[in-house]
């Protein structure tokens, strides 16, 4: 009995606690926690259907505006080679010099045939004066029996005689005729043989072709050169140029004299070079099945021949869903979207991006138009982030 006042004093104030405990349970199922942190503040833009231009890209080498590969004309021991590659020459400069001592024979040799020619040349007029003046005596001498013969003061076997002496010198001229224009034409080839051993003694050196830089040494002194085969390669370095190859389809759309963003290998997009095409083939390749574009670079392009590069080409425009190439966040191979809802909470998406054009890019799914994106999501900004839109882009 003692004990009964005790506990009814427990009892009492369990169920207070209970009835408290229930109060507060109810007060959280109707009330909404507000967020620890404050709003974070971004800059947002309107997903819209706006005109952008199609672009593409094709990559290549950039080579030289004009690149020679040095070779002798003449087969001849290479004695010397005067230039390493990185070397700048001048046209007309020696750059390597083979062993002359054939040609110079032939050249000798070619020189004394004309002396010859030129004697016997010499010869043949002397040969034709006296012809001649051999048919000048048999004329007169003719004239005078005729006209004895005429007077009866001559008698026939004379004029026959002076008739077949005529006759013997006039022979004699034609024949002096052609040999002065038999040797005439000796003369003459012997002349011409003459300057082409001249002309093959001079290819015994190898002269720069133009202005330019040495970007390669393919033989050494002691090979033989030979016609055709490559000694050294020129390229000029007053300009250079990116060729690429690029589809049937896409070439229709590119023209002589649009420009092209030219990146090179390893550069980023800001780094672009500004380009101009100065050549379309008209006839497909058939290694590549593609048609060879020439990129004229700007002067002083801080390029090298033989680097790779990227050309991106602009087309024409059309209507698509756009929102600022800095809205997209790359994570992995998924591209992502910060929206924001009508709560003021960032939510992200993947969406599937197409072409880009300048700093804004094509979204083919995952946004609809007029929703408002984050432009350059901060680092911290999460999904269902609550932030504060302070500035913006139309």
């Amino acid at each position: 009995m003692s004990t009964s006042p005790l506990r009814s004093f427990l009892t009492a104030l369990s169920v207070a606690f209970i009835a408290m405990s229930a109060a507060a349970c109810g007060d959280g199922r109707n009330t909404v926690r507000e967020s620890p942190f404050p709003p974070m503040d971004v800059r947002v833009a309107k997903a819209a259907v706006r005109p952008l231009r199609q672009t593409f890209e094709a990559g290549g080498i950039v080579k030289a505006r004009t690149t020679a590969q040095i070779a002798s004309r003449i087969a001849a021991e290479l004695l010397e080679v005067r230039v390493q590659p990185g070397d700048r020459v001048r046209q007309g400069q020696i750059v390597a010099a083979l062993d002359d001592r054939d040609v110079a024979a032939r050249r000798a040799q070619a020189q004394a045939s004309s002396l010859a020619a030129q004697s016997s040349a010499a010869s043949a007029d002397a040969e034709r004066e006296s012809a001649g003046a051999r048919l000048t005596l048999a004329r007169e001498n003719h004239r005078r029996i005729e006209s004895l013969r005429e007077k009866n003061s001559a008698t026939p076997q004379e004029l026959d005689r002076a008739i077949a002496e005529l006759r013997t010198a006039e022979s004699a001229v034609r024949a002096a005729e052609a040999r002065a224009a038999e040797v005439s034409a000796s003369v003459t080839a012997a002349q011409a043989a003459t300057r082409a051993a001249e002309v093959a003694a001079s290819f015994s050196t190898i002269v720069a072709p133009f202005d330019g830089l040495i970007t390669n040494r393919l033989l050494e002194p002691g090979n033989m050169a030979a016609p055709g085969v490559p000694l050294l390669t020129i390229e000029t370095a007053d300009g250079f140029r990116l060729e690429v190859h690029i589809d049937a389809a896409r070439a229709r759309a590119v023209d002589v004299g649009d420009a092209a963003a030219v990146n090179l290998d390893g550069s980023s997009v800001t780094d672009a070079i500004s380009g101009r095409v100065v050549e379309v083939a008209r006839a497909i390749d058939p290694t590549s099945h593609a048609y060879l574009v020439k990129v004229e670079l700007p002067p002083g392009a801080a390029v090298r021949s033989g680097a790779f590069a990227r050309a991106r080409f602009t087309t024409e425009q059309r209507q698509v869903l756009a929102v600022p190439l800095s809205a997209i966040v790359r994570r992995g191979q998924l591209s992502l979207v910060f929206v924001v809802d009508g709560t003021g909470r960032a939510r992200m998406r993947a969406v599937t991006a197409g072409e880009k054009s300048d700093d804004w890019i094509e979204v083919l799914a995952g946004v609809q138009p007029g929703e408002t994106v984050i432009v350059s999501p901060p680092a911290p900004l999460v999904d269902g982030a609550a932030v504060r839109a302070i500035g913006g882009r139309q």
